[in-house]
């Protein structure tokens, strides 16, 4: 899609963003969901399943034209803040 004006450029921009935003969001809810399957704080940090992740993300990267770089370390940041989320859901399970 060629855009003809730096403001169409920006409406696809936000129109994206609202998208990205809304999956992030969705991703979390299965993350909150997981952490009631995991047995103990291990399962929750998961650096192996960290790493097969971080290595399916830069191949569709390279799939799609973009960055894998890039994605990697947008991924290692929102992985890191999930985990945060997920070790706290889990804490709340173990409580009860």
């Amino acid at each position: 899609m060629e855009c003809k004006s730096l403001e169409e450029v920006r409406n696809n921009i936000d129109r994206i963003d609202a998208q990205i935003v809304k999956l992030i969001a969705e991703r979390g809810s299965f993350v909150k969901q997981a952490s009631k399957f995991k047995k103990d704080s291990n399962d929750v940090k998961a650096p192996q399943r960290v790493e097969a992740v971080i290595q399916k993300v830069r191949n569709l990267a390279t799939d799609y034209g973009a960055d894998p770089d890039m994605i990697e370390q947008i991924y290692r940041v929102m992985i890191s803040g999930f985990i945060n989320m997920e070790m706290d859901e889990f804490k709340k399970h173990k409580e009860l």
